[in-house]
This record gives structure tokens, C-alpha cells and sequence, in this order.
């Protein structure tokens, strides 16, 4: 009889319970018993966690694992050939490790599932941001009902230029919500989007979205090789516009 591959999870599950146990019916599935960083490695070299294929790992894994970097990557067993990664962003991977491991642990990532979710609440902190919701909110919570002294007048969204830096799934997404509210959209990306893309949506150069922007949407990835970390800082925003 063929013994089914074993599948490991890392990190806990929230809502897909009954996903995963159907998955028993193809897989052995197994979990960890280390709590830590050094007693996940150790259980690594024990060889319980030998002949495991996949493992499915989730954010909260990092309490347990750290990080997924090379040292991690080294000590896995030697069977795992895939590592599922339940999130769009994948900071905590170190994809190179992953890679130059002998036989190499494929990466993959959900990148579109958080898109709209992501999306609403960028829309919700630019509203926020607008009408000045949050010195309003702090002032409620002090007890200042009065707003004593009066709170600076909020902006309407509707005729402000939203410039989206990364137009992304996320940045694609935020477009159509802003058009919602009236505003108008223009974007700065590393290659121009096709017309069905874009979906009329300005494209510019970053020195122009910076110009002529009211609000600025940053949608890069924060990792460690990133643009983010070098692309906007204060000499780029002393030539935003006030309004």
C-alpha cells in the first residue's frame, strides 16, 4: 500500500477547518510540537518531521518558527519541496534561501486574495485622513465634546487627485473605490499599464505624481530589496502640493 505524502501546518487555522481535514483524505497531516524557534530546528533534526512534502504555513507560524530564513530553510527536512504561504506578502520568507537550497523549497503566495479587503481600508484612512476623523475621535475619547480648541476644517474627496504609487491589484482596486468618492486618479508604476488595465486611469512620471497629487497611495512591497525603503522620504515630499 502507497503511504500518503505528509503535509505540515504551521501556524493555526481561523476559518478553513474543514478544508484542511478533508485534506487527511489524500495526506497525513501533521503538526509540530515545538513552541519555539530552537525546538521547531531541534524536531527538524530529530527526523519526525522526515518525509513531509508541503507545508502550509500561515503568519502567526512565525511565533514558532522566526523567520524563514536560510538557517531555517538549511534544517528543514530534506523531503519538503513545497512551502504554501497563506498571505500576499512574504517579508517573513527568505525566498534566495528557499532557492538556493539543494533540492530547492518552492514558494508559493496568495498575492490577489487581499486585494479588495486591502483596498477599503486604504479608502477608509484617506477618508479619515481628509476629514480629519482622527483628532476628532482622539478629542472624544479625552472628553473634549466641544472640540475646544475647534478641530481644522476636513477636505471633500470629490475633485482631489488620488496619485497611486504601485498599481498593483491592491492599487487597481482602490482606483474604482476613490472614482466612488469623486476622485480623480492618476498612478506612477515601474511599466505603463494597457488601456484595459488602467482602466482610464492617468499614467505619470513620479516626479509629476508627486507634483500634482493631493493624496499619495503607496502600494509597493516592504521588503528588504524594496523601492519603498528609498523611493519616498522627505526630500520627495517637500514638493507634494498643500492643500
Amino acid at each position: 500500500m502507497i503511504s500518503k505524502p505528509k503535509v505540515l501546518l504551521l501556524g493555526g487555522i481561523v476559518h478553513a477547518h474543514k478544508t484542511w481535514e478533508s485534506l487527511g483524505e489524500i495526506a497525513e497531516l501533521v503538526t509540530p510540537t515545538a513552541t519555539n524557534r530552537a525546538e521547531f530546528i531541534e524536531e527538524c533534526k530529530s527526523g519526525k518531521l522526515d518525509g513531509v512534502v508541503v507545508a502550509y504555513r500561515t503568519f502567526d507560524s512565525a511565533t514558532i518558527t522566526g523567520l524563514i530564513d536560510g538557517e531555517l530553510v538549511n534544517a528543514l527536512p530534506s523531503s519538503m519541496l513545497f512551502l504554501a504561504h497563506c498571505g500576499a506578502g512574504y517579508d517573513q520568507i527568505d525566498v534566495h534561501a528557499c532557492t538556493a537550497r539543494n533540492p530547492p523549497l518552492r514558494v508559493s503566495n496568495v498575492p490577489t486574495a487581499v486585494d479588495d479587503a486591502t483596498a477599503d481600508v486604504n479608502m477608509f484612512l484617506i477618508i479619515g485622513a481628509l476629514r480629519n476623523f482622527n483628532a476628532g475621535i482622539l478629542g472624544l475619547r479625552e472628553g473634549n465634546w466641544r472640540d475646544q480648541p475647534a478641530l481644522a476644517l476636513g477636505h471633500d474627496p470629490e475633485g482631489k487627485v488620488l496619485g497611486i504609487l504601485g498599481m498593483g491589484g491592491i492599487g487597481r482596486n482602490l482606483k474604482k473605490k476613490a472614482e466612488a468618492f469623486g476622485m480623480k486618479v492618476i498612478y506612477h508604476n515601474r511599466r505603463q499599464l494597457s488601456e484595459e488595465l488602467s482602466a482610464g486611469a492617468q499614467y505619470v512620471t513620479f516626479d509629476e505624481l508627486l507634483a500634482t497629487s493631493d493624496v499619495i497611495s503607496l502600494n509597493l512591497p516592504l521588503n528588504v530589496c524594496s523601492p519603498l525603503h528609498c523611493f519616498v522620504s522627505f526630500p520627495q515630499f517637500t514638493t507634494v502640493p498643500l492643500s
